[in-house]
């Protein structure tokens, strides 16, 4: 039976964020400032309380800066912003981890905070065999909102979406691997049988209690 693992993919599988830049590869730098500008404060409170704060702040950037835009002009972006952001952000060692549980055969999961519209092409460049990540809701028009479809895949919302990915796909693992950098994903590795923390704040971060990847050897 194989196992399945799950990967975060901003500061994960990846260096650093990847939504702003995002935005602005669809809407411009400037609509970008502007929808960051007027929303500072709180912006500023939802990365410090984090939880429902952070995840209704996200969504009014996403109103203010993707509401109206074309569901095809997105997809249009997302094949090749997220090529590029791979190209330049990839972290080679946790790379070379997820390729290791794909050469053993396990099933391997991105599971993100972030629109799937672009970790979808990640996923498939990196032949992840799912990802679970944001969904940007499209009205009957072929326009985004700007709202979530559901909610964002975040904290107890990211693994509520693994265990239904696993349950939709017949997934019975012998074992669940999860790697993540952030408190966000602190639900889903603390749920695992392997939870392995490859955030580079050491001591500082909020999966501390975690081993990190270089003492967590494959087997």
């Amino acid at each position: 039976m194989a196992d399945v693992a799950a990967f975060d993919f901003d500061g994960t599988l990846t260096d650093g964020g990847s939504v702003l830049d995002f935005l602005v590869a669809v809407v411009g730098v400037r609509t970008v400032t502007t929808a960051t500008a007027a929303l500072a404060p709180r912006l500023a409170h939802g990365a410090l309380m984090g939880g429902a704060a952070a995840d209704e702040t996200k969504e009014l950037l996403f109103q203010r800066t993707l509401g109206g835009v074309a569901s095809s002009r997105v997809d249009e972006v997302s094949d090749r912003f997220a090529r590029r952001h791979l190209a330049r952000h990839l972290r080679a060692d946790v790379r070379s981890r997820f390729d290791w549980h794909r050469d053993r055969g396990d099933r391997v999961v991105i599971v993100s905070a972030s629109p799937d519209a672009y970790v979808r092409v990640a996923g498939t460049l990196l032949g992840a065999d799912g990802v679970v990540a944001t969904r940007l809701a499209v009205g009957d028009d072929g326009v985004l909102t700007g709202r979530y479809e559901g909610a964002n895949c975040r904290g107890e919302e990211k693994l509520r979406r693994l265990r239904a990915w696993m349950e939709d796909t017949g997934t019975d693992p012998e074992r669940l691997w999860a790697y993540g950098n952030s408190r966000g994903d602190l639900r889903m590795l603390r749920a695992a049988d392997v939870g392995i923390n490859v955030g580079r704040l050491g001591r500082l971060g909020k999966l501390r209690h975690f081993p990190g990847l270089g003492t967590t050897p494959p087997g």
